[in-house]
């Protein structure tokens, strides 16, 4: 009785009915679609902080900043041959200096791996080199006595007056230098000296060898580097070429891309040799750190801190604070302003359902009074009310899981390009390796990466949009089924007369 008494009357009132689960389905839709946006979010931002950070790293070690002393800062210094006597000779000098100006032990990276709650740990070296080559052109002398006495055979009486003239800039027959100067050229770049015998964790761990390939455990101050691909094509540089580094020359053996976005280093060397470039013997700039645990992060970093002075502790929770541009301005809209949004949308929608449903019992008196009058008891009215009340939610909530992986396959295909930067010079915490050549001491040089919004619609939110299409109908049927309860056979009977 109850089933074809509810389809009848569903039958009856599609129109009511359609309304009310289509102002459920826009603001179930509308949770779907923020939620789904929400979740691609938190993977872009994952792939900036794994392209950053490192893969599998849970937390980085690295130097505490310290005061800049009294005439500690330096510019750079540059050396020249000044005894070479031909003009137009080529002449190159690099600058190699430590990211940051910054370096630990690399004994700490033992003590970091012993500390409890440390599955494994590794140190690596971060170098930025200005490299500064061109030539110097000599220019020529000249005289104002010579132009004047080679016009013609004038007096000497002429030539006296010439020479009284001078030429400008100098009078009374002075030599001039004219032409020569200088033509240089400065190029920056990064450089990221990797413990090849454990290159699962580090600067290495985001990249895939695409060309040629990888150190080897006995390269361990081999004369050979891994070259980024964006590095690669911009110096031309293809597996056998070689370059030179201070003197040091260096063979290519493979061409590395990221994981995700562009890489943050330009070359990658054995950790001992670029311990000998870097002037750094026995240091490391970041010390990679792999918990055994990743809920016990936080623990980790406070045993770390509190057992080793002078270190500073980064996660990739705090690395995340620091991402900017339009991928954290959009997240902040979707997880701010987003979710409010679809809260009120979705209060809205249940209690429009719920005025709908109440308004509709009203209309209803004659039969609800009649059915009392028959012997119905208000509990099976209630019922009946909230079973079509339910049905409705039900298939608002189908149509608002329809429209909103529409949505989110919609925004998928569309696939925005969102920007990542990491770091701004400020001085903060140094998350990875690379980020760029330029950063001098007490300095952070910005990443800038370029990631592909997606929206993944998970089980934990169709669950949740399902959810909320049976609170919507039971909110909307408990006010009408209140509603319908309160009747008598006596209204009925009013409302025929």
């Amino acid at each position: 009785m109850f089933g074809i008494y509810l389809r009848r009357e569903l039958s009856r009132r599609k129109k009511a009915a359609l309304v009310v689960a289509m102002g459920l389905a826009l603001g179930i839709a509308l949770v779907i679609t923020v939620n789904s946006v929400s979740a691609g979010m938190t993977q872009a931002q994952d792939k900036v902080l794994k392209s950053l950070y490192g893969l599998g790293t849970d937390m980085t070690v690295t130097k505490a900043r310290s005061a800049p002393t009294s005439g500690g800062s330096r510019g750079p210094n540059f050396k020249f041959d000044a005894r070479s006597s031909g003009s137009g000779t080529s002449q190159s000098s690099d600058r190699v200096t430590t990211q940051g100006g910054q370096a630990l032990k690399s004994s700490l990276v033992e003590r970091v791996a012993a500390q409890k709650g440390v599955a494994s740990a590794v140190g690596a070296l971060s170098l930025n080199v200005t490299k500064v080559d061109g030539s110097f052109t000599r220019g020529t002398a000249k005289s104002s006595t010579s132009s004047s006495g080679s016009s013609s055979g004038s007096s000497s009486g002429s030539s006296s007056g010439s020479q009284q003239q001078g030429g400008p800039g100098g009078g009374g027959g002075q030599p001039q230098v004219q032409g020569g100067g200088a033509d240089f050229d400065v190029n920056s770049y990064s450089v990221a000296g990797v413990d090849v015998t454990r290159q699962g964790l580090g600067p290495l761990a985001t990249m895939k060898i695409t060309s040629g390939h990888t150190f080897t455990a006995a390269q361990t101050n081999a004369k050979a580097a891994v070259v980024a691909k964006s590095y690669a094509r911009e110096k031309k540089y293809k597996v056998g070429s070689t370059f030179r580094i201070s003197g040091t020359t260096y063979t290519v053996i493979g061409i590395a891309t990221p994981d995700s976005g562009e890489s943050t280093t330009d070359v990658y060397l054995p950790l001992k040799q670029a311990q000998s470039l870097g002037d750094a013997k026995n240091k490391v700039t970041t010390i990679y750190v792999k918990a055994t645990d990743s809920k016990r992060i936080s623990a980790v970093k406070k045993t770390i801190q509190s057992n080793i002075s002078g270190t500073t502790v980064t996660t990739s929770s705090d690395l995340a604070s620091t991402v900017s541009g339009s991928l954290s301005t959009a997240s902040g809209l979707a997880t701010g302003v987003g979710k409010w949004l679809s809260a009120a949308v979705l209060a809205a929608a249940f209690l429009v359902a719920a005025l709908l449903t109440s308004s509709a019992v009203s209309r209803r008196v004659r039969e609800f009074g009649t059915l009392k009058a028959l012997g119905w008891p208000s509990r099976r009215v209630t019922r009946q009310v909230v079973g079509e009340s339910m049905v409705n939610g039900l298939v608002g909530g189908g149509l608002g899981i329809a429209l909103g992986l529409a949505a989110a396959y919609a925004v998928t295909a569309v696939s925005p390009k969102l920007t990542a930067q990491l770091g701004s010079g400020g001085g903060g915490t140094a998350g990875g390796p690379g980020g760029g050549p330029g950063g001098g001491p007490g300095q952070q040089a910005a990443s800038k990466l370029e990631i592909a919004l997606s929206a993944p619609v998970s089980l934990t939110t169709i669950a949740l949009a399902v959810g909320l299409a049976v609170a919507g109908g039971l909110i909307a049927g408990a006010m009408g089924g209140w509603r319908a309860s309160r009747m008598r056979p006596a209204d009925a009977l009013r409302s025929v007369s």
